[in-house]
């Protein structure tokens, strides 16, 4: 069985099934609150595994979201992931949570055309990509990166048929424009950890963890260390960037 976790946004989501299984996972959970990542995740990937009657010596594999999006989040993900993953001797894949979000808006709206997610990066910015979600292969449009909705509007070579996410959201008047139609909100599709496990089949999406300081994809140094090195003048040493 495979064990996937998403902490990149307000939502944490946990979900497990069985590898290839197709579109169903045997169970997924979901917390809201950023506050509840450190205290609530553990609780919720045993509820996970309780709902699925399934303990970890069943899992085979962890799949974690990928980043980028939220700096503590992703730390609180990452962590119990890799610490599953070795105690358990598992392997450990991410796979993009950006990915995940247009995966999982494509299941909700069964949209065929490109999907924009948006992940709030604050400073007027997100955290955007474009994909469009075939039936057997993933098309990157616009690969994850840091932007205004006015940027990734021009960067992208096409109009998409919805954006997903609360950076989608935050900025509606402007996805609304683009898109022509709201944006949609994180808890309004499935689970994003029930898209990893889709995702995690596809060899192009999901990477393999073997390097045990391996770290997510952040988008951008935290605030404490964009302070550091405005204050210092350069990069902070051993920092993820």
């Amino acid at each position: 069985m495979r064990l996937a976790i998403d902490t990149a946004t307000d939502i944490a989501s946990v979900a497990i099934g069985t590898p290839g299984g197709g579109r169903s996972p045997q169970a997924a959970r979901s917390i809201r609150g950023a506050r509840q990542h450190a205290a609530g995740l553990l609780a919720l990937i045993q509820q996970v595994l309780a709902d699925a009657g399934a303990t970890l010596q069943d899992v085979t594999e962890i799949v974690v979201g990928d980043g980028p999006g939220s700096f503590t989040g992703l730390r609180i993900g990452w962590a119990a992931a890799k610490g599953l993953a070795h105690e358990h001797e598992l392997p450990l894949v991410a796979v993009p949570s950006l990915l995940g979000a247009a995966h999982a808006a494509s299941e909700l709206e069964r949209e065929s055309g490109a999907i924009a997610a948006c992940y709030d990066a604050l400073r007027g910015q997100v955290f955007g990509a474009i994909y469009t979600i075939h039936r057997d292969r993933i098309e990157i449009v616009v690969g994850p990166d840091l932007f205004t909705i006015a940027e990734l509007a021009r960067v992208s070579p096409i109009k998409p048929v919805l954006a997903v996410g609360d950076g989608a959201e935050r900025y509606r008047a402007e996805v609304e424009t683009w898109t022509g139609r709201p944006p949609v909100p994180l808890d309004a599709v499935p689970t994003i950890a029930r898209s990893l496990l889709v995702l995690a089949d596809d060899g192009a999406a999901r990477r393999p963890l073997d390097d045990p300081l391996a770290e997510p994809v952040y988008g951008r140094p935290a605030e404490a260390q964009a302070k550091w090195e405005a204050r210092h003048g350069r990069p902070l040493p051993n920092s993820p960037r």
